[in-house]
C-alpha cells in the first residue's frame, strides 16, 4: 500500500479489530469515494496555480521577501555556497562576530538538505530564486496536505482550500521572513501523513519515511520545530487513545515507531548536540520567562483572522496600531507580522458557522485539529492564559524559547484543516443542522457561545483601535470583511444538490485563493522593492567604490602576511551580514546567538544597523583601546562621519578617511596587534571575572599572554617558571594558510613559549605541533592558544566540532548544566 492509501481514517479500528458500533460510523464516511486519478491531478494542478500566482506576486511587484530573509538568512545561504564550492564545509564562520560557530547555529542551513543542494546547484543564486526556493518548500508541504486530504477522503476541493491556507495564510503569510521556520513549518504536512501512513499499515518503508521528514522539519531547531514534534506526539497519543485500546496500539505498532524514533535521532543527535554546547556558552542559554511572556498573541489580534488590515497591518506606509510594543499596555514586543492570523474571509465563516455554531468541529473526523487549535492558542496566548506558564516550568525545552506567539503556526495548520473539513461536510451534507440536534439546550448554547465568541472579538478589536484613534479605518475594514461574509453565505445557501454544492465549494475555494493572494501574497508583511538589499547584487556606485577600496586595502596587508578585521556600524540591514559575501572579517553582525564571552567583553549586541545599539563595556572602550587591538580592528565603516556620532560612541584618534559619501565613510585606524605573536611568559587569569569587572587586564603584547585558570594545567614546568625578568624569544610566527576551519602556521623561536592566535576560543578547536596534537589554551581571555617548544614547528589550528572528543565533551557538558539546574 502506497502513502495515498484511502484507507478510512479510523485505520486503528481495523488493524486491531476493535472496529466501533455502527452507531460510531456516520454515513459520511462509509459513503465518501475514493479520488479518482482525475480529481487528484486536477487538485495538484489547482495547487501549481495558486504556487505560480502567488510568486508571480512578488516578481510583477518588483519585490522580494524582507528583513531577515535578506538581512540573515540570504547572506548566510551564500556563505554556505561559497564554501562549498570551493571544497569545503563551512563549520567556522570567520565573517561574522569574529568568528561564529556556523555548525552550531540553528540558522545556517548547513544541515538543511535541501538547501545544501540548492547551494550547490545554484551557488550566485539571485534573492529572487532565493525566494523561489523557499516558496518550493511552501509548495511541497501543501501538496503534502492535499495528500493527507486524499487520505482522509476529504472532496478535492477541501484539499485545495487547507492547501491554500497552509501555504499562505497567518502565520506563513506574516512570518514569509523567517526562513528557518518557514522551512520547519514546511516538512510538518509530509511528516504527519508519514505517521498516518506508518500507523495505519505498520510499514517500515513508511517509518524509515517519517523518521526522515521529521528530521528535515526539526533539524532547524527553532520553536517551530520544536512545537511540531509535539504535534506529531499529540497525534501518536491522539489515534491510541482514539483506538480504544491505547496499549494494543502502540504494542502492535513497537517496531515501525522504533524504526522511526531510531532515524529521527540518528540524523539529529549530532546538530541538536552542538547547538545546545553553544548555547551553553552563548548570550542566551535559556529565556526568563518574563522575556518569553512579552512575546505572547494579545487577544485583539484574533479579529486579523478575518479582517486582515483591521489594525493597519497591511497598509504600505508601515502605520500599523495594532498591539505591540508601542500600544500595549504591558511589555509587548510583538509585531504587525506576529499578530497576523488572516486566513481568508468565507473559511472564518465556515468556521463559526458550520464548525462552531452547528458544531462541526466536534465531530470525530476533526477532533484532532480542533484539539490542536485549542492547545495552540493558549500557547500562543502566552502570558493571557494559566497554560503556557505552566508548561514553561514543566515542559522541558519550551525555556529555550522566546516567543509563544510562534505556535501561530500551529494555529494556521490547523485553521487550515478545519476549513477543510468544514466545506468537504458542506459538500457532502449541506448546510448544517446541528450535530446535537436532539439536545436543543446544547445547540442553543453552541450558538449563544458562537456569537458570544465573535462579538468579544470584534468587541476587543474595536476597544483598541478607539483608544488608538483610528476606530473609523476600522469599521471600514470591518464593512469590507462583512460584505464579503454575506456573499458567502448567499453562496452556500442558494445551491442545494450536491452537484450545486461542490460547484458552489469550488466558487468558494477560487473566491479564497484570490482573497489570500490579494491580500498575503507580496503584502507590506512580506515584501519590499529589492533595491533595499542592493548591496547584494548591484549596488550604488559610491559605495562599490568604497568597498573596492576597502578590499584593496584588505589584500595588500594580506598580501603581507595581516589578517585585519572590519567593523561595519551603522549601515541599513542587509549590510549587517554582507561581510559573509564581501569576504570582511567583521567584529559586527546580525545573530541573535553570540558567543557569551565575546558578546560581554565585546559588546556588539544583536543589531548592527542600529548604531544606538552598539553597547562599550569596560573592557572595549573605544576603537584604540587594548581589545580592538588584540582583534586586530584596523578599518571602521559608518553611515556617517566621525564627528556626527552619538555622544554614547567613542570618536577614534587619528583616524584616516579613506572613503565618505552616500552613507558610507571608512576609516583606517591605527595599527593593530598582529593576528599571531609568540610568548614567553604566562600571566594567570580568571577571564570571567576579568570581563565581569570590567577592566581587560594589563601586559606586555610583546612577550607576555594572558592565560585562563582554567588552561594552567596544561602548561609544562619551563613556561610556568620561568624568570619575570628573562629576555624575550627571538621568534618569527607566520601564518601560512588561512581557511575558515583551518589556520596553519610557522614558528621559529629560540626558547620555549606560547603561540597566541587572536582568534576566538570555541569548544571543538584543536591545534596540532608538527602533527602531534596539543591541548588548546584558552589565551588573552577570548583567544586561542598552545605551548610550542623551541626550534622551528608547523601549527595547525583545526575546527573539529564532529570528533568523538567534542560531542563526548558536548554531552557531558549538557548533562552536567542540567544537573546543576
Amino acid at each position: 500500500m502506497s502513502l495515498l492509501d484511502t484507507a478510512s481514517p479510523y485505520f486503528p479500528f481495523q488493524r486491531l479489530g476493535l472496529r466501533p458500533g455502527a452507531s460510531d460510523i456516520s454515513a459520511e464516511e462509509i459513503e465518501t469515494p475514493a479520488w479518482t486519478r482525475r480529481q487528484t491531478l486536477l487538485a495538484i494542478v489547482s495547487l501549481l496555480i495558486f504556487s505560480g500566482l502567488a510568486l508571480a506576486c512578488w516578481s510583477w511587484s518588483g519585490t522580494v521577501v524582507p528583513w531577515d530573509s535578506k538581512n540573515h538568512f540570504y547572506p548566510m545561504f551564500r556563505f554556505l555556497a561559497d564554501t562549498l564550492r570551493e571544497g569545503r564545509i563551512p563549520l567556522w564562520n570567520p565573517y561574522h562576530f569574529a568568528g561564529h560557530p556556523s555548525v552550531a547555529d540553528p540558522q545556517s542551513l548547513l544541515f538543511t538538505p535541501t538547501m545544501v543542494l540548492f547551494a550547490l546547484i545554484a551557488p550566485d543564486a539571485s534573492m529572487q530564486l532565493f525566494d523561489t526556493i523557499i516558496f518550493a518548500h511552501l509548495c511541497f508541504g501543501g501538496l503534502a496536505v492535499v495528500g493527507l486530504c486524499r487520505r482522509y477522503r476529504w472532496h478535492p476541493a477541501a484539499a485545495v482550500l487547507a492547501a491554500m491556507i497552509f501555504m499562505l495564510g497567518g502565520a506563513a503569510s506574516s512570518r514569509l521572513q523567517h526562513t528557518g521556520m518557514i522551512l520547519s513549518y514546511s516538512f510538518f504536512p509530509a511528516a504527519l501523513w508519514a505517521l498516518e501512513a506508518t500507523l495505519a499499515q505498520r510499514s517500515y518503508r513508511a517509518a524509515l519515511l517519517l523518521g526522515v521528514m521529521a528530521a528535515l522539519m526539526s533539524v532547524g531547531r527553532d520553536q517551530v520545530a520544536f512545537l511540531f514534534d509535539l504535534v506529531l506526539a499529540f497525534r501518536l497519543v491522539f489515534v491510541a487513545i482514539e483506538s480504544g485500546n491505547p496499549f494494543g496500539l502502540l504494542r502492535s505498532r513497537l517496531g515501525v515507531l522504533f524504526v522511526a524514533g531510531f532515524v529521527l535521532l540518528s540524523l539529529l543527535i549530532v546538530p541538536i548536540l552542538l547547538t545546545l554546547q553553544f548555547l551553553g556558552t552563548s548570550n542566551r542559554p535559556g529565556i526568563p520567562f518574563g522575556i518569553a511572556a512579552a512575546g505572547s498573541l494579545d487577544p485583539a489580534n484574533f479579529v486579523t483572522m478575518f479582517v486582515p488590515n483591521f489594525f493597519g497591518s497591511l497598509d504600505v506606509g508601515y502605520d500599523y496600531w495594532g498591539p505591540n510594543y508601542a500600544t500595549a499596555s504591558v511589555a509587548d514586543w510583538t509585531d504587525r507580522s506576529v499578530d497576523y492570523l488572516f486566513i481568508g474571509t468565507l473559511p472564518c465563516l465556515l468556521l463559526i458557522w458550520h464548525g462552531l455554531g452547528a458544531g462541526r468541529l466536534f465531530e470525530r473526523r476533526v477532533a484532532f485539529y480542533t484539539l490542536a487549535l485549542v492547545l495552540a492558542l493558549a500557547y500562543a496566548l502566552g502570558r493571557y492564559t494559566p497554560f503556557f506558564s505552566f508548561v514553561f516550568d514543566w515542559w522541558p525545552g519550551v525555556s529555550l524559547y522566546r516567543r509563544p506567539a510562534d505556535a501561530t503556526f500551529i494555529v494556521n495548520v490547523a485553521l487550515a484543516f478545519c476549513s477543510g473539513y468544514l466545506l468537504h461536510h458542506f459538500i457532502m451534507r449541506g448546510l448544517p443542522r446541528s450535530l446535537f440536534a436532539e439536545h436543543k439546550i446544547l445547540v442553543l448554547l453552541l450558538i449563544g457561545v458562537s456569537l458570544c465568541g465573535l462579538g468579544v472579538v470584534l468587541y476587543q478589536g474595536l476597544l483598541f483601535s478607539a483608544k488608538e484613534g483610528h476606530l473609523a479605518s476600522s469599521l471600514g475594514q470591518l464593512g469590507l470583511a462583512a460584505a464579503f461574509a454575506l456573499s458567502g453565505i448567499l453562496l452556500l445557501t442558494v445551491f442545494r444538490s450536491p452537484h450545486q454544492r461542490a460547484m458552489a465549494a469550488c466558487v468558494l475555494v477560487a473566491l479564497t485563493g484570490a482573497e489570500i493572494l490579494w491580500r498575503n501574497a507580496a503584502s507590506a508583511l512580506n515584501a519590499e522593492p529589492i533595491d533595499r538589499y542592493a548591496v547584494y547584487a548591484t549596488m550604488p556606485s559610491s559605495n562599490a567604490a568604497g568597498i573596492s577600496s576597502l578590499r584593496h586595502e584588505l589584500s595588500t596587508k594580506r598580501a603581507q602576511g595581516e589578517q585585519p578585521r572590519v567593523e561595519i556600524l551603522g549601515l541599513s540591514g542587509p549590510w549587517q551580514n554582507a561581510s559573509m559575501m564581501l569576504k570582511l572579517e567583521d567584529t559586527l553582525g546580525y545573530n541573535p546567538l553570540r558567543i557569551n564571552e565575546y558578546e560581554r567583553a565585546v559588546g556588539p549586541g544583536e543589531n548592527a544597523s542600529d548604531i544606538n545599539l552598539r553597547h562599550y563595556p569596560g573592557t572595549f572602550r573605544g576603537y584604540t583601546c587594548r581589545l580592538a587591538s588584540l582583534l586586530g580592528l584596523e578599518y571602521l565603516v559608518l553611515d556617517r562621519p566621525l564627528e556626527k556620532l552619538p555622544r554614547h560612541v567613542p570618536r577614534p584618534r587619528d583616524a584616516t578617511l579613506i572613503h565618505g559619501g552616500d552613507n558610507m565613510y571608512i576609516y583606517k585606524l591605527g595599527s593593530a596587534a598582529p593576528r599571531a605573536y609568540f610568548a614567553t611568559r604566562v600571566k594567570p587569569v580568571d577571564g570571567n571575572d576579568a570581563i565581569d569587572d570590567a577592566v581587560w587586564p594589563g601586559f606586555d603584547r610583546a612577550n607576555e599572554v594572558l592565560i585562563d585558570k582554567n588552561s594552567m594545567d596544561d602548561l609544562d614546568g619551563e613556561v610556568l617558571n620561568r624568570d619575570a625578568a628573562s629576555l624575550p624569544a627571538q621568534a618569527h610566527v607566520a601564518i601560512t594558510n588561512y581557511e575558515e576551519n583551518r589556520v596553519t602556521l610557522s614558528v621559529d623561536t629560540d626558547k620555549a613559549g606560547v603561540l597566541v592566535l587572536h582568534d576566538l576560543f570555541y569548544a571543538g578547536w584543536e591545534v596540532r605541533v608538527d602533527g602531534e596534537r596539543q591541548p588548546l589554551l584558552h589565551a588573552n581571555i577570548l583567544f586561542r592558544g598552545v605551548e610550542v617548544p623551541e626550534g622551528h614547528h608547523e601549527v595547525e589550528f583545526v575546527f573539529r566540532p564532529f570528533s568523538f572528543a567534542n560531542l563526548t565533551a558536548a554531552a557531558t557538558g549538557i548533562l552536567h548544566r542540567h544537573a546543576e539546574n
